[in-house]
């Protein structure tokens, strides 16, 4: 079994000269007569003097305001932080001003469709001209343009329309269903609507048509719809009187770019809002502005995953994951995203290893969930494909075991840059992740990113190090939310970031940071594990038991009883074949004794057909715990934030059946 902190890779001296990281220190000692004799130094000059940091990213990255800020940041303060007051810019044409006639813009797949490139040439004509039709149906800065669409060019082809003239945009995923596209849409009030008519996910064709009714007639804010027909191209019947089609709208005469004007927004002017999960609650709706996006994008893909001009990166995303976001913001820096709509396992295991080996992509990006069910089904892609491009893997979206690091290097590619993350929603960017140039260590987050004042707080709001405590944020950052949008006097804003630390952000997660700064992100913390008053990440009792060959996938929780008790389940899910018998329970019991302590060892095991999973790959922990609490499903848990509701059954019986514990 790998040791958490072994050196899985090392890079030679020619990847690191040749890193964009590197050249953004050699452009700090030519242009600001600064040098640093290590990744460490460099990383707390950046919070140390975050000002001077900003503008060399601003500087470095050659940002473009039609009216110059007045400052880097003006109001310091968190919440409220107000940076490049002054400044005037816009998303889209940071993006758009990469744009050249007859180079390949993204490429795209689907389950149903081949491996194809859409040059710079289509993709700019087609955001302007679409853009110009949203001007002429009336959409002014600051209105809401919402999609339900697929990950195809369209989508975003639409986003940076939207954004070009200053609207909001925002996103649904067509697998959501209508409850839960109407608990994020309905509190924004879109005026126009990209749809599509359905889906394909494993082959099978999932039809949209009547979910999208019901979303128009539930949503009257809706002046225009922009109809996509996606699985039947021949059927144009429209949603309704207030519909045009969008080959209609590409069929309107070209604009030039020299005619084309964008609009011109304050830094902090909003670019998209995007939503948590809602796996609990009413999503939160978090808006981000158009500079901060900008400044913490470039940074992230080009510092950080070293992302160079005409590198090829795919990520598997929805367009109703931050990550879709990100990876059509890597073009900010002249990458080229690689769009994939589908199942990532149909019509094979691999099918996203072959589609990353053609495309010839640098950079692989997904889910540790997915490396799990490839670990599952024996897949070896290096046995099948060359790889001869690719480079890096990134890994985001939960916790990362040093055996799913471990297994990239043994199945994928022995010489390649294993970096996984932690960021999120809340700031559309990472936290701490890659650091190009230090050893990969199994199980560890190489490094808190650049310019982020990420530290580890006790219960007393004291930084603490090698020891479990709170993930908080000291200094503000250019891509924390502006606001949620709808919350009178940012009440919900503070109470979900700023109620434990009054100035300081509370990111939710148990986390750890080492002497040499490697991050350990434990789970969330308010899926607590408390044992005797110590904390426990969840994320340390998967690790050790995804190390027992019969365990397939496991959630645990602690329950809060009366008269100061606790009961603390383990669920399993077995492989095919296996049975949960004492002799397997002694094993799990006996791992998790040896590779930590006996806190570690769950009051009670049990046998589940299915781990349930919100839409974006998380284990869902808390809605789990409260419905085990007693509390009511429909209030503990949104279904249709899931990919797997049917998990549900089996804990809201056990519940029922009060088994395991007597409240």
């Amino acid at each position: 079994m790998v040791t958490v902190g072994e050196i899985l890779w090392q890079p030679d001296a020619s990847w690191v000269a040749s890193s964009n990281l590197q050249q953004f220190r050699n452009w700090l000692k030519t242009n600001r007569n600064l040098e640093f004799t290590d990744y460490a130094a460099l990383r707390q000059w950046s919070v140390n003097q975050l000002d001077d940091f900003w503008q060399a990213i601003w500087d470095f990255y050659k940002v473009e305001a039609s009216t110059p800020p007045q400052a880097v940041l003006g109001k310091r303060s968190m919440p409220g932080a107000d940076w490049f007051p002054g400044a005037r810019l816009n998303y889209a044409q940071h993006i758009m001003r990469h744009e050249k006639a007859g180079v390949t813009a993204l490429l795209y797949a689907s389950e149903q469709s081949p491996l194809q490139e859409l040059s710079w040439t289509e993709l700019g004509a087609n955001v302007r001209k679409l853009a110009t039709q949203l001007r002429a149906m009336g959409i002014k800065p600051g209105d809401r343009v919402a999609a339900y669409m697929t990950n195809i060019p369209e989508a975003v082809t639409a986003l940076l329309a939207t954004s070009s003239i200053g609207a909001i945009w925002s996103s649904c995923s067509p697998d959501f269903g209508t409850h839960s596209v109407l608990d994020r849409l309905s509190q924004i009030e879109p005026k126009v609507l990209f749809c599509v008519d359905g889906y394909y996910y494993k082959g099978k064709a999932f039809n949209r048509k009547q979910e999208v009714q019901n979303i128009l007639k539930a949503l009257p804010s809706v002046e225009n719809v922009i109809y996509l027909p996606y699985l039947d191209k021949t059927d144009t019947q429209l949603p309704n009187e207030n519909s045009v089609l969008w080959d209609t709208l590409m069929q309107a005469p070209d604009v030039a770019a020299e005619d084309f004007v964008f609009e011109q927004v304050p830094f902090q002017h909003p670019l998209w809002i995007l939503f948590s999960s809602g796996t609990t609650g009413l999503p939160k709706a978090i808006v981000h502005g158009h500079g901060g996006i900008i400044l913490e994008q470039s940074k992230l893909c080009s510092l950080h995953y070293d992302l160079k001009p005409d590198d090829r990166m795919f990520f598997f995303t929805t367009t109703g994951w931050m990550m879709w976001n990100f990876i059509v913001s890597s073009m900010l820096i002249q990458a080229r995203p690689i769009l994939y709509d589908g199942n990532p396992t149909w019509p094979e295991p691999d099918a996203l290893w072959k589609m990353t080996d053609e495309a010839g992509a640098r950079l692989f990006g997904a889910s540790p969930t997915l490396q799990q069910m490839q670990e599952n089904a024996g897949i070896v892609p290096k046995d099948k494909f060359h790889f001869v491009k690719l480079e890096s893997i990134m890994l985001a979206g939960s916790p990362v075991s040093a055996e799913c690091m471990e297994w990239f290097y043994k199945n994928v590619k022995s010489d390649i840059y294993v970096a996984p993350g932690s960021g999120g929603t809340d700031i559309c960017s990472g936290f701490c992740g890659p650091m190009p140039g230090m050893p990969v260590r199994a199980g560890v987050i190489q490094m808190p990113h650049l310019g982020v004042d990420l530290q580890a707080f006790d219960e007393n709001g004291k930084s603490i190090r090698n020891v479990v405590g709170e993930f908080v944020v000291c200094q503000p950052m250019p891509s924390m939310p502006l606001y949620f949008w709808n919350d009178p006097d940012n009440a919900r804003y503070i109470e979900t970031y700023f109620s434990d630390y009054p100035g300081i952000w509370r990111q939710g997660d148990y986390f750890k940071i080492d002497d040499d700064d490697g991050c350990f992100v434990l789970g969330r913390s308010d899926a607590t594990l408390n044992r005797y008053g110590v904390r426990i990440g969840t994320a340390e009792i998967y690790r050790s038991v995804a190390g027992i060959p019969e365990v397939q996938d496991s959630l645990i929780v602690n329950l809060d009883l009366s008269g100061e008790r606790f009961f603390m389940p383990l669920f399993v899910k077995l492989h095919e074949g296996q049975q949960l018998t004492d002799e397997l329970k002694k094993k799990i019991n006996l791992k998790l004794r040896n590779d930590y302590s006996p806190r570690h060892i769950p009051d009670e095991i049990f046998l589940v057909e299915d781990i349930p999973y919100t839409l974006t790959g998380k284990k869902m922990e808390i809605p789990v715990r409260k419905i085990l609490m007693g509390i009511d499903v429909t209030k503990a848990a949104n279904r249709d934030a899931m990919s797997n509701p049917h998990a549900l059954e089996y804990f809201i019986q056990l519940r029922n059946d009060q088994k395991a514990y007597t409240l």
